[in-house]
């Protein structure tokens, strides 16, 4: 178990306190906030070679388990970074849920059905576990400067650069930087000081989360209630965590009083009834309403926002912590194109357009969701009751039941992604993720497809399936070629399936992993055209 103790850090003078009072350090990239979206972002800046200074106004990891449950594509990306096996070393693996009304089961699902892939479904995780190994491997990249309680203040912006004010034990001073990225959380102070607001929705419904530790035999699953008859008329879920924690969520009534609510004796009650027994103990209990808004825009000149600094979601679905993952790994890409100078600013637009577009999904299933778990009005109550009568017995009802669907990977339909000229009959299509296949190295040991995207150094990759000589490639694209007497092979032949790859197919794949082209018959002159067009020039 972690002694998150020892996960409190200790405050330090860094250089720009003892310039001259009219020397003002500057650095490429700050980021504020040092939770998991901030600390993501910093090592995969650092990995590209970009230098940045990573602030938090606190002295320690965050406390609490808040966000459990991490993506498949979240591990992929830890993993690039160089934490994702830790992360599911320690996690709870799972792919299974069940859905019960009242104590009866509806339906259950497999959200990884097959084989063949590195990475689960889902790992349940607390967050501060997540943050500890985020913060490891953040102390062993030299191009993060971290700096614990130094609190942003003040925020001035110029054609192109940033004034930022630091408050610290020792004083406030001050520094510049080309761009600042605020990772600050739902109650952002950049966001404050810029003046921006979120739009959408708060919805009046409450929920009360209860981590309890216990033993208990119950299996690896994601349980969802509705109406079950330990709590009549409201919505539950259950999920496990490491160390014997589980994650307990029960509806409240929207007129609850949440200090009340939130009293140990007050829940106690609760969670006796849902389990039986009283054999557990609390180790953190909150309250939270639905929440399903935005920012306008995410970049505002010379500040970017992502996270929940940007955007917020409903808890159920687990669309909060990977969305903001998936904001992280986005940017730091196309960030660190701009700073070398292989891409004019311009690319960064395309990160507001396409996680703008992502936010907007995930509000759209987060608010279906609430609308389905917390009815606002008589007619989406008396649909509710029809669907859940009908689904033990129709698959038509059970696709309509909403306990909150669950993250996957975002889609980008956005002018970076070449159009497809050839015909596919499946295979992942230009502006989606990358898809795991185990494939074979030519020493004959046996990895996967996104440990070949790792090794090829964290640029673009050209996934070729073998026929006849290699292309010639782009200096930016590495080759992951796969084929008899290539680097790699398909002995299973999962991965051309899963590319619906005939020999002489290619894939040009992001800097992220998404897809940005495919060719039945590539040529140099295609590829390079894609990579330009995927680098913001259209």
């Amino acid at each position: 178990m972690l002694q998150q103790s020892s996960y409190q850090f200790s405050y330090r003078r860094c250089r720009e306190q003892d310039l001259p009072d009219a020397a003002i350090a500057h650095h490429p990239v700050v980021v504020v906030g040092a939770g998991p979206v901030g600390l993501t972002l910093a090592i995969d800046l650092a990995q590209r070679g970009q230098s940045v200074v990573l602030i938090d106004d606190a002295d320690r990891i965050g406390e609490g388990s808040r966000a459990i449950c991490f993506s498949k594509r979240s591990l992929e990306l830890w993993d690039r970074l160089g934490v994702g096996g830790r992360m599911v070393e320690k996690g709870v693996v799972w792919s299974v849920g069940r859905v019960f009304h009242g104590d009866s089961e509806l339906y259950q699902f497999n959200l990884l059905p097959e084989d063949g892939h590195k990475m689960p479904a889902f790992v349940n995780l607390q967050q501060y576990y997540a943050e500890a190994y985020l913060v490891d491997r953040v102390q062993e990249l030299p191009l993060i400067d971290l700096r614990w309680r130094n609190k942003i203040v003040g925020l001035e912006q110029h054609n192109d650069r940033a004034i930022l004010t630091l408050e610290t034990p020792d004083g406030s001073y001050r520094m510049t930087a080309t761009y600042v990225v605020a990772c600050d959380g739902a109650r952002s102070t950049v966001r404050g000081l810029l003046g921006v607001e979120f739009s959408g929705q708060v919805f009046e419904d409450q929920f009360l989360i209860a981590d309890v530790r216990m033993t208990a035999e119950f299996p690896t699953e994601r349980w969802f209630w509705f109406d079950p008859t330990f709590h009549a008329g409201r919505s539950a879920l259950l999920h496990r965590q490491p160390d014997d924690i589980w994650r307990i969520d029960l509806q409240l009534d929207r007129d609850a009083d949440s200090v009340e609510e939130r009293r140990p004796d007050n829940v106690r009650p609760r969670i006796e009834r849902m389990l039986g027994h009283s054999n557990f103990e609390f180790t953190w209990i909150s309250i939270y309403k639905f929440q399903c808004r935005r920012i306008d825009r995410f970049i505002h000149n010379c500040v970017i926002f992502a996270g929940d600094a940007a955007h917020q979601v409903s808890p159920f679905g687990a669309r909060g912590a990977n969305s903001g993952l998936e904001d992280a790994e986005n940017l730091a890409w196309k960030l660190a194109c701009v700073l070398k100078g292989s891409a004019s600013q311009s690319l960064l637009e395309s990160y507001h357009i396409e996680r703008s577009a992502a936010a907007d999904e995930n509000i759209r299933e987060s608010t279906r969701s609430t609308d389905f778990m917390a009815p606002g009005t008589k007619q989406q109550a008396r649909l509710r009751q029809a669907v859940l009568a009908l689904a033990k017995d129709t698959d038509f009802a059970k696709r309509m039941v909403n306990g909150g669907r669950l993250s996957k990977p975002s889609i980008y339909e956005t002018p970076l992604s070449s159009p497809d000229t050839d015909a596919w009959n499946g295979g992942p299509r230009p502006g989606t993720s990358m898809v795991d296949a185990p494939v074979v190295t030519g020493d004959g040991q046996a990895i996967y497809l996104t440990d070949a995207f790792i090794r090829a150094g964290g640029g673009f990759g050209l996934l070729e399936f073998a026929k006849g000589a290699a292309l010639q490639l782009p200096d930016q694209v590495s080759s992951i070629r796969v084929g008899t007497h290539a680097p790699y092979s398909d002995p299973r032949g999962l991965l051309a399936i899963r590319y619906d790859a005939t020999p002489g197919s290619a894939y040009l794949l992001r800097p992220d992993g998404y897809v940005a082209a495919r060719f039945r018959r590539p040529t140099p002159a295609a590829i390079e055209a894609a990579v330009s067009r995927a680098c913001g020039h259209v």
